[in-house]
């Protein structure tokens, strides 16, 4: 299949004038396609028509899909990575707007709503008198809010959590529980927690959680059945992968199903 790396630049935040309130960019992607670590002079909010694609800011790795979009800065040095078929949303904020975010410096998973949606989409209309631009605009500013769901994966930074963190990336089906890996590594489970929430901060369970469900979006939009991501992800059943699913992203499997 074929692959296709794109480099972009890196610019500090505010570097290039950015004259533009708001601007719009969308993009079926025709083949798996990699950005190379880069920044922009303006924020940038990114979603998905259709698909999923991913971000990554340091050790941290987020999911983008239709209804969880990410925040990211201007200024923020990132890489990112979209699957062929996936329909890319993005909106290019001007350095100087100011969002209803508790803090526009650091990225941060967005909820889509069908209101940010609309009000998103009504930007695209080249016709919008300048009056309706601006007030579209300030609406689109006080509508953006910090999402109570993300797909996002901290990566464990210690050699000592490293076994597990390459071991579940590798299989995101593998079983062993925090006390099965505790034996492993010749410590207490209360070691293991605590080393978890100190580097990835969250729960161990948590985190497994979060790693199949980014494995099982990557899959579900290469086509894979539901059938079969749910037990190449360690469910038991379609039943309970897509409830587990669900309450992670918000959406079935099935929405992101390549057609």
């Amino acid at each position: 299949m074929a692959k296709e790396v794109r480099e972009l630049p890196v610019v500090e935040a505010g570097a290039v004038e950015t004259p533009f309130g708001i601007v719009g960019y969308e993009e079926v992607v025709a083949c798996d396609t990699t950005w190379g670590e880069h920044s922009h002079a303006f924020h940038e909010l990114l979603w998905n028509e259709r698909g999923a694609s991913t971000a990554v800011v340091g050790a941290r790795v987020w999911t983008i899909t239709p209804s969880l979009g990410l925040w990211m800065p201007a200024g923020t040095l990132h890489s990112a990575s979209a699957v062929a078929g996936t329909w890319l949303r993005a909106a290019f904020f001007g350095f100087r707007t100011k969002p209803s975010l508790p803090d526009v410096d650091l990225p941060v998973t967005v909820e889509i709503t069908p209101l940010l949606r609309l009000l998103l989409e009504r930007l695209d209309d080249p016709e919008l008198p300048p009056d309706s631009r601006a007030t579209t605009e300030a609406m689109i500013l006080d509508a953006l809010e910090p999402s109570p769901r993300e797909l996002l994966v901290q990566a464990p930074a210690s050699a000592f959590l490293r076994p597990i963190a390459e071991a579940l990336r590798e299989n995101p089906g593998d079983q062993r529980t925090l006390a099965d890996w505790a034996a492993e590594l010749g410590v207490s489970t209360r070691t293991v927690t605590r080393a978890f929430n100190a580097e990835t901060g969250t729960s161990f369970a948590r985190w497994v959680a979060s790693v199949r469900a980014q494995h099982a979006v990557a899959l579900l939009t290469r086509g894979w059945e539901v059938e079969a991501v749910a037990e190449q992800v360690g469910y038991r059943s379609a039943s309970a992968f897509g409830a587990a699913f669900r309450r992670t992203t918000g959406l079935t499997p099935g929405a992101f199903r390549a057609g």
